[in-house]
């Protein structure tokens, strides 16, 4: 399995938020230019964040988007299923009536446990982790953010 870019740039650009979480809207423009993501990419990106309740989005001078809810309560599990979808390797994870063979298949039955470690890592993942991870990293939001 190979992440896209649309989960890939849309937890960066969630990160970004997280960073910014409380201290008010943040211009899409603003988060483009910090994270490196085309503007016009990264305005299709939020449409299902905001849908999903994990962004909100404020009009106006003054306006930009921002968390719906703290860091600590936006899994990436719902980030990905928001904006990958299901991230079962091969379709017949999700859905045994997909192949006939999927009752005695063994390599499904690796499938399976493949994405059940995943989906595990991504549901006890959460944006404060990957902020608290960030600021191991050393480095500071000042750094990242520039406006």
């Amino acid at each position: 399995m190979k992440l896209s870019t649309r989960g890939q740039y849309g937890t960066r650009a969630l990160l970004e938020l997280a960073l910014h979480h409380g201290k008010g809207p943040i211009p899409l423009k603003d988060i483009a230019q910090s994270q490196q993501i085309s503007l016009q990419y990264l305005e299709h990106l939020i449409t299902p964040l905001i849908a999903g309740g994990i962004v909100r989005s404020i009009r106006g001078a003054r306006g930009g988007v921002s968390l719906a809810r703290p860091p600590k309560e936006i899994r990436l599990s719902e980030v990905l299923q928001l904006l990958e979808g299901s991230i079962a390797l091969v379709e017949c994870v999700n859905d045994p009536k997909y192949c006939s063979r999927s009752d005695f298949c063994v390599t499904r039955d690796i499938w399976g446990e493949l994405k059940k470690v995943m989906d595990g890592v991504l549901e006890s993942t959460t944006l404060q982790d990957l902020v608290e991870r960030q600021k191991r990293k050393g480095q500071s939001e000042e750094v990242m953010y520039h406006i």
